[in-house]
């Protein structure tokens, strides 16, 4: 008796899926994705606390008096990237604006880094 080894074949050409290598392969590089997106977050959370802390101080009449607000709402919010002496005020028709600029440096492994670049003013 004859097999028809023709539809054994084709049967093996049609199947599709990812290995268990590429599979082991998406995993590692989604895990490592994972953990610098974890590490980015509180970052993204301490640019919104100064941001926040900005648009509160221009209601200062002062520069002095802008960059108390500023510190006061540093310490309350708990961050350590800018301080009230960081900051650029300026004065746009009758608005003041207050603008901040700073940078923040994550180690990714050995001598790798992600910097991120935040700057931002008040609206």
């Amino acid at each position: 008796m004859r097999t028809n080894s023709r539809s054994v074949r084709g049967s093996a050409a049609r199947q599709r899926g990812i290995s268990f290598i590429g599979l082991l392969f998406v995993a590692v590089v989604l895990g490592c994705a994972g953990v610098v997106v974890a590490q980015v977050i509180p970052t993204l959370i301490e640019w919104q606390a100064i941001d926040k802390a900005a648009n509160k101080a221009k209601e200062g009449a002062t520069v002095p008096e802008i960059r108390a607000i500023f510190d006061r709402a540093q310490a309350i919010d708990d961050f350590k990237s800018v301080s009230g002496r960081d900051l650029e005020i300026k004065k746009v028709g009758d608005k003041v604006v207050v603008s901040y600029a700073y940078e923040r440096e994550i180690p990714l492994f050995g001598p790798a880094y992600l910097t991120l670049k935040y700057k931002g003013a008040s609206r």
